[in-house]
């Protein structure tokens, strides 16, 4: 393998790619802005950058879609990066290019995967044609649309079975996307249904989780029984049916199973955020089964970096460093940005490299319109309104956009409890 000195010891024109405008790619992008020893791109397949943790928010009108979702000309304007709008078709390792649908080719001096993931629908049938996603804009107004639909429905119909279904949601998956869609579906549709005259008390929220618990992975034993209240205290109402394993999804009906039974559920509206899987094009890389992980992801060092590769770093969802597993979180991704950034120009200057350090806040979770909990440096709660704005603020704090504007009027609110809470 050939050293650190002969990979980098080079004055080639050849340019940092960098595939995914996610929180890894995104950051890592900005964090290269100042660097003018070669040319930098960064490959997406959107326009805009998506503020996932902040979706919830655009569903009930609490931010507005240009606060998260800016698009990527405006974010690198006068940065000397290069945006190019494009869908990845391959990655040619040994060869250093990228290869896009359009037929455009991209070598590299340094590349960056940050590819994010992939919905998996567990290979369950009808999952994929019959449910709902919840990854980007275009899912947000797509479900407000159809839920406002059912609503307006369901006022129309005099079959109180088929009323029923209509004012029915199903979601599939407890872990944090799935409690957030919840809580924020419970307090949201009644404020929807109310001036059609409906009865909120009709509306019926349904998460089916496999698993024995909620948020298993996910957060903390406090945290998680702050949830389950908060789910019980909702405007509409929240059920938790726990070892339900879905066995297919038909058009407005699901079939799960549960204590060894068989069930079948009505409901109009199904949202899936049970399971998320590589991306296709990290699967394609001639990568070690040993340098990958059970699922597929990419196996990395402390400095990011892929062990047959060195000059390829991985961030974000599709990778992970065994000796410092992360979760898949947007505060993690955000920092491995800065750090492959910080790496990258080590490598051009010469330098050492150093491990990628992680600072966790703590975890943020919304609960409700208004409402989130919020565990500080897990240690320490805060929920309710209070909770709310710290989540909101922390968030924002992370935008690289105009949100900047309210963080410089507000950010000394978030930072100035923060160190309260932790002696500071």
């Amino acid at each position: 393998m050939r050293s650190p000195a002969q990979i980098y010891a080079t004055n080639d024109p050849l340019p940092i790619v960098i595939l995914g405008g996610g929180f890894a790619g995104l950051f890592t992008a900005l964090h290269l802005r100042d660097l003018h020893s070669c040319p930098i791109s960064l490959i997406d397949q959107s326009w805009n950058f998506v503020f996932k943790p902040l979706l919830y928010e655009l569903l009930t009108s609490e931010v507005k879609l240009e606060l998260i979702c800016p698009r990527y000309d405006q974010l690198l304007h006068n940065s000397g990066i290069t945006f190019v709008l494009g869908t990845v078709a391959a990655i040619d390792l040994h060869q250093k290019e990228v290869k896009l649908n359009s037929g455009l080719k991209y070598s590299y001096r340094h590349l960056v995967l940050a590819l994010g993931s992939t919905t998996s629908y567990l290979a369950i049938p009808g999952a994929e044609e019959h449910t709902r996603s919840f990854r980007t804009a275009y899912d947000v107004f797509a479900l407000g649309q159809h839920l406002r639909n059912r609503l307006q429905l369901a006022t129309q119909t005099e079959d109180l079975a088929e009323r029923r279904a209509l004012l029915t949601v199903t979601i599939i998956g407890a872990g944090a996307s799935g409690v957030e869609m919840a809580a924020t579906l419970a307090d949201l549709l009644p404020t929807w249904y109310i001036p059609l005259g409906g009865n909120p008390e009709d509306i019926r929220i349904v998460i089916l989780q496999r698993g024995s618990e909620i948020l298993k992975e996910s957060t903390s034993d406090r945290l998680r029984k702050t949830a389950q209240s908060a789910l019980k205290g909702r405007t509409a109402s929240v059920e938790v049916l726990l070892g339900s394993e879905v066995k297919a999804v038909h058009p407005g009906a699901i079939e799960f199973e549960r204590n060894g039974q068989l069930e079948r559920l009505a409901a109009a509206t199904v949202v899936w955020t049970a399971g998320n899987a590589t991306h296709p094009v990290i699967d394609a890389l001639p990568i070690a089964p040993e340098n990958r992980d059970k699922h597929n992801r990419l196996l990395v060092k402390p400095t990011l970096q892929l062990p047959e590769f060195p000059e390829v770093f991985a961030a974000g969802d599709c990778a992970i460093d065994p000796s410092n597993p992360q979760p898949a979180t947007a505060q993690v991704a955000y920092q491995q940005g800065a750090a492959i950034a910080h790496n990258i120009k080590a490598l051009i200057a010469g330098k050492s490299l150093t491990p990628a350090t992680v600072n966790l806040r703590g975890t943020l979770i919304k609960l409700g319109l208004h409402e989130s909990a919020v565990e500080i440096f897990d240690h320490y709660e805060i929920k309710g309104h209070l909770g709310h704005a710290i989540r909101l603020a922390t968030y924002l704090e992370l935008m690289p956009t105009p949100a900047r504007n309210f963080v410089n009027r507000t950010g000394w609110f978030t930072e100035e409890i923060l160190k309260q809470i932790a002696g500071v």
